[in-house]
């Protein structure tokens, strides 16, 4: 994979994952109800989860991509538009604090934490849609897929631990001030325009020859 193929997936890669979502909320659920140390466990079971969702999205991405140009220009701007609508529905968004949800007390193993997670990312559509409109643009048929298949993966995997272990810091120190409408509508107009940053490096963006 070029180094200008990769920094514009890199950049994709930062959108979503700092957007928030279940992956971001678990990680904050974690943070508040566990402590990092503890509930840092949770990025386990998301990377896991998002390595799970490539390899069975990867499998059908070969024959998408080689049917013809057509189909590339059809997913590219598909990706472009997802990429875009989620940056708009970020900027919509209702200046409500997000809240984690409780584990009522319960004693919850960490083991337990890394499956819920793992479980949570594995059927997160955001990163399916992400992985199915995104993904097949970053792949050159000429070059063996599994190299690219691994740097995407572990683009992906930096990527969410980065912004994930943000998340469990946040919810275990911070996240309780982010309560005026001021502050969480500033917040959602930042993962909007991430998103809509992503979109437009995406529209730029041309098939490897």
């Amino acid at each position: 994979m070029e180094l200008s193929t990769w920094l514009t997936f890199f950049a994709a890669a930062w959108a979503i994952s700092i957007s928030p979502g279940p992956g971001a909320i678990a990680s904050m659920s974690a943070g508040l109800n566990h402590g990092f140390k503890y509930g840092y466990v949770t990025i386990i079971g998301l990377v896991l989860g998002i390595w799970s969702q490539l390899l069975i999205v990867g499998v059908g991405l070969g024959a998408l991509i080689a049917a013809s140009s057509t189909a590339f220009t059809v997913v590219k701007w598909l990706g472009v538009a997802y990429l875009v609508w989620l940056g708009i529905a970020q900027w919509r968004a209702p200046a409500q604090p997000m809240v984690a949800a409780s584990d009522n007390g319960e004693v919850v193993t960490q083991r337990a934490l890394i499956l819920k997670a793992w479980m949570i990312n594995i059927v997160n559509p955001k990163g399916t849609v992400f992985l199915l409109a995104v993904v097949p643009q970053f792949i050159n048929l000429k070059h063996p897929l599994l190299p690219q298949y691994l740097i995407i993966g572990g683009t992906l995997a930096f990527t969410d631990m980065v912004v994930m272990t943000g998340y469990i810091s946040l919810a275990s120190r911070v996240l309780g001030a982010l309560k005026e409408a001021r502050h969480i509508r500033a917040m959602n107009r930042t993962f909007g325009s991430l998103f809509i940053l992503a979109g437009s490096l995406l529209a730029f963006f041309k098939r490897a020859e």
